[in-house]
């Protein structure tokens, strides 16, 4: 779900070699919280990585606690250098708790594929995940209007050049957080099933069911004077190719 994900492995991470997964590299984890316990060799805390994963994202999901009890919120999301960026009303709850400088967990998942076994028990799924932890802080006023640029740029490049911008009301009206990338860490599956050699005999169909995630066709809001070419590509493209470039090329 970005220009890093263009590449054939990207767009189909279910056709990397299953000897791929094991070459990742696993670097020392930043904190006792991002060690990798449970195969560890699926795990990376390589920058490249972490920032392919969040490029192609819209979503993240937002883990915190309050006096009510644990809270898991999805919202939009963006990566500008080495902050992921979210935003939303001053009213919101879980803004207003991340503000305040309460410990979050913030994790992105990309699902690749279906991953059949010939064993019921070696049936898995190729993804790619990321999980930061950390305190938001929250981005000053000066600074607003521009981060909000770089979401809109994020959803389809150009596009803040042609949309009215914000205007001082609605940037009042809206807070936007960022979170460091310092303690982050990405754990990734590829490859066709690991099936045990007894069972390599067995009648049934066993590979990789690839998935990704697809534009469908536009649904213009009444009569349109332009139709801007990541719109022309849209349908059918696999996102987030689609938002490659403002002119259509990858």
């Amino acid at each position: 779900m970005a220009s890093t994900a263009s590449s054939p492995s990207a767009l189909n991470p279910a056709s990397v070699p299953a000897a791929a997964e094991a070459a990742q590299p696993v670097r020392q984890a930043p904190s006792a919280r991002t060690r990798i316990r449970r195969m560890p060799a699926r795990g990376s805390y390589d920058t490249a990585e972490l920032h392919a994963i969040l490029d192609d994202a819209y979503l993240c999901h937002v883990a915190f606690a309050d006096e009510a009890g644990t809270h898991c919120i999805p919202t939009a999301c963006w990566r500008e250098g080495d902050h992921l960026y979210i935003h939303g009303s001053n009213g919101s709850r879980m803004l207003k708790v991340a503000a305040a400088g309460t410990q979050v967990c913030v994790t992105v998942t990309h699902l690749d594929g279906l991953v059949l076994a010939r064993s019921a028990f070696h049936h898995s799924m190729n993804y790619r995940s990321a999980v930061i932890y950390g305190v938001f802080e929250t981005v000053e006023e000066a600074h607003k209007a521009a981060a909000l640029d770089a979401f809109v740029e994020h959803i389809a490049p150009g596009r803040s050049h042609e949309v009215r911008r914000g205007d001082r009301n609605e940037l009042g009206a809206t807070t936007v957080l960022r979170l460091a990338l310092d303690e982050s860490v990405t754990k990734c599956r590829r490859g066709g099933p690991k099936d045990d050699e007894a069972d390599m005999a067995v009648p049934a169909w066993a590979g990789v069911l690839p998935m990704a995630l697809r534009g469908g066709a536009p649904q213009p809001d009444g009569e349109q004077a332009t139709l801007p070419a990541y719109v022309g590509r849209w349908d059918g493209t696999v996102v987030p190719a689609g938002r490659a470039s403002p002119d259509g090329t990858a």
